[in-house]
């Protein structure tokens, strides 16, 4: 799994954390409140306010109003934000080069197996 982290790649290829590129990542299905962007990512709202606080310093993010609730803001991503993430999202979808090494059989095994464990 450390030959193939992906986490390490698209972290050093965005110069961030990880938890930064969570972030942007969750942000790219459009504006949502803060505590919302918490509860997507599984930490705690002030923790999430230090990421945010920095996407916004990158010029990754901004903070919007809220039209459906004047005492909040929505995050969302800039245009910059949104070429990063979908350059985050490109370097998480490759996959390892063993396992587009291995032959259709096994591919297909694999697909098979993993259904089974989503259902």
């Amino acid at each position: 799994m450390e030959r193939h982290n992906r986490r390490k790649t698209v972290a050093d290829a965005l110069g961030m954390s990880f938890s930064r590129v969570r972030a942007l990542r969750r942000l790219g299905a459009g504006p949502i409140p803060l505590r919302e962007l918490a509860e997507r990512m599984g930490s705690d709202p002030p923790y999430t306010t230090v990421i945010v606080d920095d996407l916004v310093r990158r010029g990754l993010a901004e903070r919007i109003a809220n039209p459906a609730d004047r005492r909040s803001k929505l995050v969302r991503l800039t245009e910059e934000g949104r070429a990063a993430a979908a350059r985050a999202t490109d370097i998480m979808s490759v996959p390892p080069d063993a396992l587009l090494g291995l032959p259709p059989e096994d591919i297909e095994a694999l697909d098979r197996i993993m259904a089974k464990l989503l259902e």
